[in-house]
């Protein structure tokens, strides 16, 4: 009877265990998707200030129309991707280089550089930039907890039992990251 009574302890043992684990999981998908949540609202506020940023440099720059327009496709690219994260993060790659490409052509145009609504406009571009960085970071780090968690002993167990599969990381590309450095002109 005894033997009994252990035998039962140690399964309830184990099933509170296994309930604890899977529920570790639930809130660690849960983080990364409101993550990757958090990167969609920046991504969308970077592509809102691209058309205003693309229009204020047409009044100034005419003759750079193929500059603006590798810019719009870049955006419409980027706010068109949709799959794996290592695709969306590719086209948000290009995005970044068109952009850098906007804010060098500016360095030919001294009364561009000094239009209030320019220098407001690539403030507020270097605020989303940065913030979308912070969102990357934040979703990132949640990404390895998950996959750290999926990969070890014994939540490895419960994480193949249900299905719970590893996440791609939001990488920035090597280029990317020069591009954003560049988006920092100071005029």
């Amino acid at each position: 009877m005894n033997g009994l009574w252990i035998v039962v302890i140690v399964l309830i043992g184990f099933a509170v265990y296994a309930v604890s684990i899977y529920n570790g999981f639930i809130l660690l998908r849960n983080r990364v998707n409101e993550a990757w949540s958090d990167i969609e609202v920046q991504m969308k506020r970077r592509y809102d200030l691209i058309p205003n940023l693309v229009e204020t440099v047409k009044g100034y720059a005419k003759h750079e129309s193929g500059t603006l327009e590798k810019v719009i496709q870049a955006r419409n690219m980027a706010m068109s991707a949709q799959g794996n994260i290592k695709e969306m993060a590719a086209s948000e790659n290009v995005l970044t280089g068109a952009l850098k490409s906007i804010f060098a052509l500016s360095e030919n145009y001294p009364d561009l550089k000094a239009n209030a609504n320019f220098m407001d406009l690539q403030r507020e571009l270097r605020d989303t930039e940065d913030k979308l960085q912070a969102a990357r970071r934040f979703y990132n780090g949640n990404v390895l907890a998950l996959n750290t968690k999926i990969e070890m002993f014994p939540s490895n167990i419960v994480a193949s039992m249900f299905h719970f599969e590893k996440r791609d990381f939001f990488e920035l590309a090597d280029g990317e990251q020069e591009a954003r450095n560049a988006v920092k002109v100071q005029f």
